[in-house]
């Protein structure tokens, strides 16, 4: 039964009036300026560290310089760069003017990023050297460009018109911004149930209910470390982010995951909590583990075993872009049973509904539904995309999350998989779909068929099944294969890729005459990695 909320009923996001993202980092400024922030750990070089003051410090140099420069409040600012303290002093720069950061994935090819820079308009844009020509391509010569690195050996800033990221620095005072909880802090591409990845607006309080969320969950304190390996550009390494900030934590960021360098990060900086994702969890195994004050390790799912390894607790978790952090999660001190996510966090309302529509009991599967409040404990809208955010939501006004769980007779939920056609690659969303097109747009191929091959370390890994024109059917099957693979790599992320393609005369089918891909799927064996 759907329940009207009166409205004069306070919002949950009254309980972060008067704040944003700013003014928290403001907050452990004026109470621990001189403790460390964020230590940038690079594998081929020393570590880096900065305190409180000096972040904000270099973060309100960078607002002022990009002010001079016509940037505004409610301006965007792409950002297409992979971890790196530079995206961060970037990130919190563009809060304290009000501009508003899209952060995006670097493993996107042109055709996306053009995308991306289309629809959002981008008042400037921030990239590494290796991205930078992408960049200037898909924003065109009149977005300015703002490059990291050392214009001298990395890149020609006159051949690219770049703006050395050194250059981006000014004294001058900001512009008075008043902390409002609800301006729209960033935006987040995130691949649904069709091709086109889609624009997820954050609002500062959707950044502060996820740090808060989690903090709280986890029972962080202020003397906790966090490693953080998962891309900045990502809603998990974000709202991660934002849980040590919460909590006034040191920030330990590395380039990206790597399992040799793992656990002696974690001793040499007295790591206490990690936020990982399967393959983590897999690459470790198996691998040396020194004394460390780890406490929690945060996934998809309780794994006791990885606890007696690791000798530490798991914590589980599941949410997505659109929930802006956890809606449901294990507790700290009441962890659940072996492989459970956990149960719904306060303020979310969560429904586990059958293919009818009725409820699933204990033992039942079914759709994951969530409710929860547009622009604090759920997104705030899919920019310029009035119908996808409408279509988002069912009549009773409940996110379809487009994921199939089971709830037992405790009430404790388990992830089963991504309905339709979803896949989960080394913890990215794909959609087959966006696949399917890229190959069939090679003229080559009459249908195709994009499932899940489960996988040891990466959980799913894209396979296509494809029936043949009769321009396909003039190839040998290793040309078709060959011209099929290569048109999807300069199409697609790599992660996106099929790792095989099977030519079949004819596809399985279903009810109406839609392809059986379950039955494709049961032909697939798992693939054990190396």
């Amino acid at each position: 039964m759907t329940v009207s909320i009166p409205h004069t009923t306070p919002s949950k996001g009254d309980a972060f009036r008067g704040m944003s993202v700013t003014w928290l980092l403001d907050q452990w400024v004026a109470r621990q300026p001189d403790k460390t922030f964020v230590t940038w750990a690079p594998f081929d070089q020393p570590a880096r560290h900065w305190t409180y003051a000096e972040m904000a410090r270099e973060a309100k140099r960078f607002a002022a310089d990009l002010h001079e420069r016509g940037v505004k409040e409610g301006d965007f600012v792409l950002m297409h760069h992979d971890n790196a303290p530079e995206f961060l002093g970037a990130w919190f720069g563009c809060a304290y003017l009000g501009a508003v950061p899209v952060t995006t994935n670097t493993r996107s090819v042109a055709e996306n990023v053009a995308y991306f820079a289309e629809l959002m308009q981008p008042a400037v844009a921030i990239t590494q050297p290796s991205l930078a020509p992408l960049v200037r391509e898909a924003c065109g010569s009149d977005t300015p460009m703002i490059v990291t690195g050392d214009p001298a050996t990395d890149y020609d800033a006159d051949a690219l018109g770049a703006i050395p990221i050194a250059e981006v620095a000014s004294e001058r005072p900001l512009p008075d911004l008043a902390p409002d909880h609800m301006r729209n802090f960033a935006v987040q591409f995130t691949s649904g149930t069709t091709s086109r990845p889609k624009p997820t607006v954050w609002t500062n309080a959707n950044a502060l209910w996820g740090g808060k969320t989690i903090a709280m969950n986890v029972r962080l304190r202020r003397e906790d470390v966090t490693l953080l390996y998962l891309p900045l550009f990502h809603a998990n390494a974000q709202v991660t982010f934002f849980s040590a900030l919460w909590a006034g934590n040191t920030v330990v960021v590395h380039p990206s995951f790597s399992a040799s360098r793992f656990w002696d990060t974690c001793a040499a900086h007295g790591v206490t909590w990690v936020s990982m994702i399967p393959f983590a969890f897999k690459a470790l195994s198996g691998r040396p583990v020194p004394e460390h004050k780890v406490h929690t390790l945060i996934g998809l799912a309780r794994l006791p075993e990885a606890e007696a390894e690791f000798r530490t607790r798991t914590m589980a978790l599941w949410g997505m872009t659109e929930t802006g952090t956890a809606a449901i999660m294990t507790d700290a001190d009441h962890p659940g049973p072996a492989g459970t996510m956990g149960r719904p966090l306060p303020h979310y309302d969560v429904e586990v509904r059958k293919p009818d529509g009725s409820q699933a009991g204990p033992g039942e599967e079914g759709l994951l539904y969530i409710r929860g409040e547009r622009g604090v404990s759920l997104f705030k809208e899919y920019y310029q995309q009035p119908e996808k955010t409408e279509d988002a939501f069912d009549a009773s006004g409940a996110l379809d999350t487009g994921d199939i769980v089971r709830i037992d007779k405790d009430g404790w939920l388990f992830f089963v998989n991504r309905d339709k056609d979803m896949l989960r690659v080394g913890g990215e969303n794909v959609a087959a779909l966006e696949i399917e097109t890229a190959i069939l747009d090679t003229g080559l191929i009459l249908e195709c068929a994009v499932v899940a091959q489960k996988h040891d370390m990466l959980g799913d890994v894209p396979v296509a099944f494809v029936t043949r024109t009769d321009a396909g059917r003039a190839l040998t099957a290793e040309e078709l294969t060959e011209q099929v693979l290569a048109h999807c790599r300069a199409k697609l992320a790599d992660f996106k890729v099929p790792r095989a393609v099977f030519i079949e005369e004819d596809l399985p089918r279903s009810t109406l005459d839609r392809v059986a891909k379950a039955k494709l799927r049961d032909r697939l064996p798992k693939i054990e990695a190396d």
